[in-house]
């Protein structure tokens, strides 16, 4: 039995509307574990050199880690990877919430997407069922009223959706992809290149689990790190003022990388500090899936 892998990759091509799932065997994940070392597999790969960044040669790969899923804290992260529109090199960004666990739950340890649609769609992973749906009434919607149209259309609110909003759709070369609309790969415009391909989102719902070698043990070791998180001065800073809470310190240390790292410091620094959002924008604190 496999432990902290499902042994699947779901590939999908959007220009011959295809689905097929891969087993590639237990020596692939102890080569490549999980994330941007099984993106960057498929990539060097499957992707011909010098690619369109926003052409259908390119490839589009979420990849859950290996822990992503299971109890053990702090790690419910999945990674994006494509060539970036941005800056024309391999672009990774990752995320955390809920979405990640959730592929993981429904059977999948990265999702391979090649090619490009005719007209806007949208995945439909329900565990090991996968379809490509129409998405031409929520093209043009913004992420809030899409993923509502979403939930509605497939008749269930706890859907776990990843998706783009029109500035992916309009192929702005820094847009971002999110999930559970608080969660986004912001880096490297991977949301433009979810665009180019006229995929409008991916909603995943799940009702396996990711299984473990020795779930007593991993409980024991997960409860230890938890209660170390929670009184360590870092992940206080961070529940409070999250990653930009970084800022101001890296400002003042001239390490706060500014117009592609040729600064290390920003004039502008204080308007997007974690103290600025904090005091202007935070709606409400919650945590991802595992968190502590």
């Amino acid at each position: 039995m496999p432990y902290g892998f499902n042994n699947r990759i779901l590939h999908v091509d959007l220009t011959g509307k295809t689905i097929s799932v891969e087993e590639p065997g237990e020596n692939f994940y102890r080569t490549y574990g999980g994330g941007p070392g099984i993106a960057l597999y498929y990539m060097l790969k499957d992707m011909p050199p010098g690619v369109d960044a926003l052409g259908p040669e390119n490839l589009l790969v979420f990849a859950p880690g290996l822990l992503t899923g299971t109890v053990a804290p702090c790690v419910p992260r999945y990674t994006v990877c494509a060539r970036s529109p941005l800056t024309g090199a391999f672009g990774k960004s990752e995320a955390g919430g809920w979405w990640g666990p959730e592929l993981k739950a429904a059977g999948y340890d990265a999702i391979v997407i090649k090619g490009q649609a005719e007209a806007p769609v949208y995945l439909w992973i329900d565990d090991g069922k996968v379809e490509i749906r129409d998405a031409g009434k929520i093209w043009g919607l913004e992420t809030g009223p899409a993923a509502a149209a979403i939930k509605e259309e497939l008749g269930d609110e706890r859907v776990r959706i990843a998706q783009i909003g029109p500035a992916g759709e309009n192929l702005v070369r820094y847009a971002a992809i999110l999930n559970e609309l608080g969660h986004f790969n912001g880096r490297n415009g991977l949301g433009a290149v979810m665009g180019s391909k006229k995929l409008k989102a991916i909603a995943v719902r799940a009702t396996g689990r990711v299984e473990v070698c020795d779930p007593q043990r991993l409980k024991e070791l997960s409860r230890w790190v938890s209660a170390e998180a929670k009184v360590h001065p870092l992940s206080k800073a961070l529940h409070v003022m999250g990653t930009p809470g970084g800022v101001e310190g890296n400002n003042a240390a001239g390490a706060l990388p500014t117009r592609n790292w040729t600064d290390g410091t920003f004039e502008g620094y204080e308007e997007i500090s974690g103290t600025r959002l904090n005091q202007e924008i935070l709606v409400k604190r919650g945590g991802c899936f595992s968190c502590p």
